[in-house]
C-alpha cells in the first residue's frame, strides 16, 4: 500500500499542516522539522502526485506560444489550433495565450519573452530563430523560473527545457530517398527552395537530404538553395530564375514555406506533372497541388500534436509532472495522392 501525508505525519510526530508545508516548500517550519520531514518521505518511500497537489492548491498554470507573425498555411495551422485548445486547457486548469512577433526580428521576440517573463507566465513555448538576442532571452526566461520548450525548430544551444517537434535531419533524409527513387538511374538537375536557411528545421532539413543524395544518388546534381522569404511572388521568381539559369528541372524539394509560389511557377513553365515535386506539410494548397499532380509527395506533421504535446509538456514541467516520451514523439508522415486523409 503506498504510503500517504498522515503516514509522513505520524513517522515525523508532526502535524498534516506540517508536511505540507515542507511538501510544498512554505516557510514557516524550523529547520529541524524539515529534516525529519525530508527523512520520513525517504524512509517510506512516498512518492508525491504533483498532479493531485496541483489540483488540491486550485493551481492554474499559464502558458504562452510565442509564434512568428507570418501569413503561411503552416503558421496559419499553428495559429488555429491554438485558438481551438484554448477552452479544454481552461478546463483543466491551463490559461494559454498567443504572441506573435515580426518573423526577422530578434529584439520584438526578446522584449516580448522578456515582457511574459515580468507578468508571471509559468511556461513558454517558442518558435524562432536561434540567435544571440533569442538565447539571452531564453536565459533570462529560466532564470526568472520559467519553463520553455521550443517548438518545430530547435534552439539547441539555448536555456530551453524540451523540444517538441521532429527530426528536422531525418524528415531532409527521407526527402532525399524519395527524390532519388522517383527520379531513377538518369542523371537529374534538382533545385531546393526554401523560405530562409536561417531557419534551423529548413538548415537541418537540407543537411539531411543533401547527404542521402551524396551517398546514394551521386548521379544527380543538387542545385544551391533558393530562399523565397514566404513570398508567393518572390518564390516564383526563384523557381524562373532557376529554370532560366540551369534548364529544365528534374527534381523540387521544397523545405518550408512558398508552395503557391512554387506550384504557379511551375504551371506557368509547363513543368507541372512533369517534375517531381517533394514539399513539407499538408496544407489546403498542397492538397490541391497533389490532386491534381503539381506535387507528388508531402512530407507532414500533425500540427494539432504538437501544439497539444507543448501545453502537456509545460505544465508537466511547471507543475512537477511527468513527462512521457512515447506520447510527445511527434510522427512524421509521407504523405501522397492515394493517400490523402
Amino acid at each position: 500500500m503506498r504510503p500517504t501525508v498522515h503516514d509522513i505525519a505520524r513517522a515525523a510526530g508532526v502535524s498534516l499542516a506540517t508536511v505540507d508545508r515542507v511538501l510544498n516548500a512554505r516557510p514557516g517550519v524550523r529547520g529541524d522539522t524539515i529534516v525529519r520531514v525530508n527523512a520520513a518521505v525517504d524512509a517510506l518511500g512516498y512518492v508525491r502526485d504533483a498532479a493531485a497537489a496541483n489540483l488540491a492548491r486550485s493551481r492554474r498554470f499559464r502558458l504562452a506560444f510565442v509564434l512568428p507573425r507570418v501569413d503561411t498555411a503552416f503558421h496559419a495551422a499553428l495559429r488555429a489550433e491554438v485558438a481551438a485548445l484554448r477552452p479544454h486547457a481552461a478546463m483543466d486548469r491551463a490559461l494559454i495565450e498567443l504572441a506573435e512577433v515580426p518573423a526577422e526580428s530578434p529584439a520584438a521576440l526578446a522584449a516580448t519573452l522578456d515582457r511574459l517573463a515580468a507578468e508571471g507566465i509559468d511556461g513558454v513555448a517558442v518558435m524562432a530563430a536561434e540567435t544571440p538576442q533569442t538565447r539571452d532571452a531564453l536565459r533570462r526566461l529560466r532564470t526568472a523560473g520559467v519553463r520553455v520548450v521550443t517548438l518545430v525548430a530547435d534552439l539547441a544551444q539555448s536555456d530551453r527545457d524540451h523540444f517538441v517537434g521532429i527530426n528536422n535531419v531525418a524528415a531532409g533524409r527521407t526527402a532525399g530517398v524519395l527524390m532519388g527513387r522517383f527520379l531513377g538511374r538518369d542523371p537529374g538537375r534538382i533545385l531546393v527552395f526554401a523560405a530562409a536557411m536561417s531557419a534551423r528545421d529548413q538548415a537541418e532539413r537540407r543537411l539531411g537530404f543533401d547527404r542521402v543524395m551524396q551517398a546514394d544518388f551521386p548521379q544527380h546534381a543538387v542545385l544551391p538553395t533558393a530562399e523565397a522569404h514566404d513570398d508567393p511572388d518572390l518564390a516564383a521568381r526563384r523557381v524562373a530564375q532557376a529554370l532560366a539559369t540551369h534548364g529544365p528541372l528534374q527534381g523540387i524539394y521544397c523545405i518550408g514555406s512558398g508552395k503557391r509560389g512554387l506550384a504557379r511557377a511551375l504551371a506557368e513553365a509547363g513543368l507541372a506533372r512533369r517534375t517531381t515535386v517533394i514539399v513539407h506539410e499538408l496544407s489546403p494548397q498542397t492538397r490541391l497541388a497533389l490532386e491534381d499532380g503539381t506535387f507528388d509527395v508531402a512530407i507532414t506533421v500533425d500540427v494539432g500534436h504538437m501544439v497539444r504535446s507543448a501545453v502537456r509538456v509545460l505544465r508537466a514541467l511547471a507543475g512537477g509532472g511527468t513527462i512521457i516520451p512515447a506520447q510527445e514523439r511527434i510522427r512524421l508522415d509521407v504523405v501522397l495522392r492515394e493517400n490523402l486523409p
